[in-house]
């Protein structure tokens, strides 16, 4: 152990501590811009800085490691004077229209200067405005860009793209897409985990509210919503909500009062996804001489742009089963259309998802095999709560409200779905009746959950034993996906999700900075789970009922045309 001295109070933290996170050990509040624990120790910002005694020079908190005896000074004059001109440098570079930036309110930089009481910068503004194709799914304004090279950190460290990189230094530094490509050349997932990490608003979604209310003005368009599992774990968060006011049937109450006619649950088409992704996945165990083991799961676009990018050659072992949105908007242009006696034109198809990504996925046009877009608008997370906010809407007096029916029902098997490891689960609860003709016990296959960023897991299914992995975050898919190229590893079933956790921590999620809440969302949805009546994909009446009055049955021709399609042809 090492003891120093930190404001009059003594210390002790183990060797390699930095004077951040001794000071934070007994409660001294040293502020950071730029920290991100394990992903983002540059110390760019130089905000955490300190004065520690027999040193000329003020050290950096946030990765100068403690010394045995050291004094350290965190609230000085000098400290504080030091601290206010780098956020006023910081500020000279940045374009503070905070009245009309989607982060105002939530923004690191902002409730710093407050802190600071900065009411002016003494120093010539030097913001560069870039240009940016506004219809990308992530947007980027360099005039608000920092360069606390946070988006860097975790593309590279977390994600493993490399999309960002640092050109320049001193004032002249700056971020941009490496080797100066346009973010569409480039081969980033839009996973929209720079987005979360952000302290700014450099980097945001598209904002699609618009659009939507546009649509819910028009008297010509039949407007659906579907709301995805993880929403209901974290749409409450940034509106002031517990988790005990933020529940799903309040989430559906607080979409009608934006004017929504029919609001349907994502489960349900979770649930229908499970029926055709296992049914395809017990095919392909049957005739392993044949097919493309091991079967990889579809559901995440940010996933299946990094196969397609990085891994052109095994994107044959991604399920051909759409993800639930887009099996959704398929089914609400078709089945549930003809039920209203309307045609695909007439139905306005929104989703509410926890991922920037599914922006891009709804615009595919290999993807929509219904209408030119079988989703017509994706909102994040983060944009519902702007659209309840800008509607005046006081969510917390909204008396819950059910699901409209008939594609309003799901399972707590399509529930899960939000976490990490979720839609394996879901999918050999239903496999493993399709093998054996019973149901499995609802929480059999739980060894595959967890935070660990890449577990295995085998299970035996009558006398088929199945070797499965699941990974969350890119930079653990790709030391999966490089173990699997090289022979070292051999499964039968494989799960990835783009953002670590899971969607519950999807780049469309409520952004707390520097926290992460991906882990206690995802218990919010297992709890979920365990309180459903119905826990197994096919066991939902609503799905057999659509299996029984027009799919068929999973794979059929029906299912294959509507429900299906060739990642491969994707256009990037």
């Amino acid at each position: 152990m090492v003891t120093l001295t930190i404001d009059n109070k003594q210390v002790s933290v183990p060797a390699g501590t930095t004077i951040l996170d001794a000071a934070r050990a007994v409660d001294i509040h040293i502020p950071t811009l730029c920290y991100l624990r394990e992903i983002n120790e540059v110390a760019s910002c130089r905000v955490c800085a300190v004065e520690v005694e027999g040193v000329d020079q003020l050290a950096t908190a946030c990765n100068t490691l403690v010394e045995e005896g050291m004094v350290v000074h965190t609230n000085t004059q000098r400290v504080r004077l030091t601290r206010k001109t780098n956020v006023e440098l910081i500020l000279s570079q940045h374009v503070d229209h905070c009245v009309t930036c989607v982060r105002s309110g939530n923004c690191s930089l902002q409730a710093l200067s407050k802190a600071m009481n900065i009411q002016s910068v003494p120093f010539r503004k030097e913001a560069t405005e870039r240009p940016w194709d506004p219809a990308l799914p992530i947007l980027r304004d360099s005039s608000k860009c920092i360069k606390c090279l946070r988006c860097v950190s975790v593309c590279d460290r977390v994600q493993s793209l490399g999309v960002w990189e640092v050109t320049g230094s001193g004032a002249h530094t700056t971020v941009r897409i490496r080797g100066g490509l346009r973010m569409n050349e480039a081969s980033c997932a839009l996973c929209g985990q720079c987005v979360v990490h952000c302290p700014v608003g450099a980097l945001r979604e598209r904002d699609d509210t618009e659009t939507v209310f546009s649509a819910l003005s028009d008297p010509t368009k039949e407007v659906v919503f579907q709301i995805a599992p993880a929403v209901r774990a974290a749409w409450g968060e940034s509106l002031g909500l517990s988790p005990e006011q933020a529940t799903e049937k309040r989430l559906a109450a607080a979409v009608r009062a934006l004017g929504v006619k029919h609001v349907f649950d994502t489960t349900f088409s979770a649930d229908l996804t499970i029926l055709e992704e296992s049914s395809e996945f017990v095919e392909r165990l049957s005739h392993p001489e044949s097919s493309k083991l091991p079967q990889f799961t579809s559901c995440c676009p940010g996933w299946v742009r990094f196969v397609r990018t990085e891994y052109p050659e095994l994107a044959g072992h991604l399920s051909t089963a759409k993800s639930p949105q887009q099996m959704f908007g398929a089914i609400a242009k078709s089945y549930y259309a003809q039920k209203l006696g309307k045609s695909a034109k007439d139905i306005f198809c929104v989703s509410v998802m926890p991922c920037v990504a599914k922006k891009y996925e709804a615009a595919t046009p290999e993807v929509s095999d219904v209408a030119d877009q079988d989703v017509d608008v994706v909102l994040t997370t983060r944009e519902l709560d702007r659209m309840l906010r800008a509607m005046q809407i006081n969510v917390a007096a909204l008396p819950e409200e059910d699901f409209d029916s008939p594609l309003g029902r799901g399972s707590g098997a399509g529930v899960i779905f939000g976490v990490t490891g979720g839609v394996m689960e879901a999918a050999l609860r239903t496999a493993y009746w399709k093998l054996t003709g019973s149901n499995p016990p609802a929480d059999a296959f739980q060894d595959i959950r967890g935070q660990k960023p890449w577990r295995e897991a085998s299970f035996s299914i009558g006398e088929t034993t199945l070797r499965l992995a699941v990974a969350s975050g890119l930079g653990s898919a790709r030391a999966l996906m490089d173990a699997l190229r090289a022979g070292q590893v051999s499964y039968d079933f494989v799960e990835v999700m783009a953002c670590p956790g899971g969607c519950s921590g999807g780049g469309g999620q409520p952004i707390h900075d520097g926290e992460d809440h991906a882990a206690q969302r995802g218990q919010r949805l297992y709890a979920l789970d365990q309180e459903s009546p119905i826990r197994f994909s096919h066991e939902n009446p609503t799905i057999q009922t659509l299996y029984q009055e027009y799919l068929g049955h999973p794979l059929s021709e029906t299912a294959h045309h509507l429900l299906h399609t060739d990642q491969r042809k994707w256009t990037l």
